[in-house]
């Protein structure tokens, strides 16, 4: 995704899988700023490495290190740090996000809405797939988003594609249509989400409950 070049940390008990999230972000542009395992010198390493988000991702299996967990997030959410927590499903989501995370991902989630939702919550903004909100039980869940202009359902198409990544062309490839076709679309959900770019389209989109990443 264009403009990502954020600091991330990422956090997890799993190596490999630490490995392979920090080579996904890297891929996408990001930074990553170190890879903790757990709690262990998890403030300590915040403060070193200043990130502008922290991806933790709790494993196939979070009831094992719940608790450790759960005052990790705390502790860095009081801190003001921006947590995006990636679980396997909803079963522990209700207390991961009264922890303090702004996001909540399935652990399968796209690079791409890695990203987004890394970005989102460093700006503040809650971003929860629907998966693990089924039932709307996550307290603070809902955001209430200002007045915004509606969307054909043509934009809200290409809208979606932007939040999964794609560039104009693969956009233009994806809808069959002219990628000059595609700039048009870009440019009138810029102006309709009152976004300066991409990003930001994205970022208030997901807040705005107009896209799912």
């Amino acid at each position: 995704m264009e403009e990502a070049g954020m600091r991330v940390l990422v956090v997890g008990d799993d190596p490999l899988a630490r490995a392979g999230l920090a080579m996904m972000l890297d891929q996408e542009g990001c930074t990553v700023a170190g890879q903790v395992a757990g709690n262990a010198d998890l403030l300590l390493e915040s403060d070193l490495r200043r990130p502008d988000a922290v991806l933790w991702d709790l494993g196939w299996d979070p009831e094992a290190d719940l608790e450790e967990t759960l005052q990790g997030v705390e502790a860095l959410a009081a801190g003001g740090v921006a947590v995006v927590a990636l679980l396997p499903d909803e079963e522990h989501a209700a207390e991961v996000q009264a922890a303090g995370a702004l996001g909540l991902l399935p652990r399968e989630a796209a690079t791409a809405s890695l990203v987004a939702a890394l970005q989102a919550a460093a700006l503040g903004l809650m971003v929860l797939d629907p998966g693990l909100a089924a039932g709307g039980r996550l307290p603070g869940a809902a955001l209430t988003p200002r007045p915004l202009e509606a969307l054909t359902p043509r934009e809200s198409e290409v809208l979606q594609l932007l939040a999964e990544g794609l560039t104009n062309r693969a956009i233009a490839l994806e809808l069959e249509i002219s990628e000059h076709t595609v700039k048009f679309h870009v440019n009138a959900i810029l102006g309709k989400l009152g976004a300066q770019s991409r990003t930001e389209a994205v970022v208030r989109a997901v807040q705005a409950g107009l896209v799912f990443i």
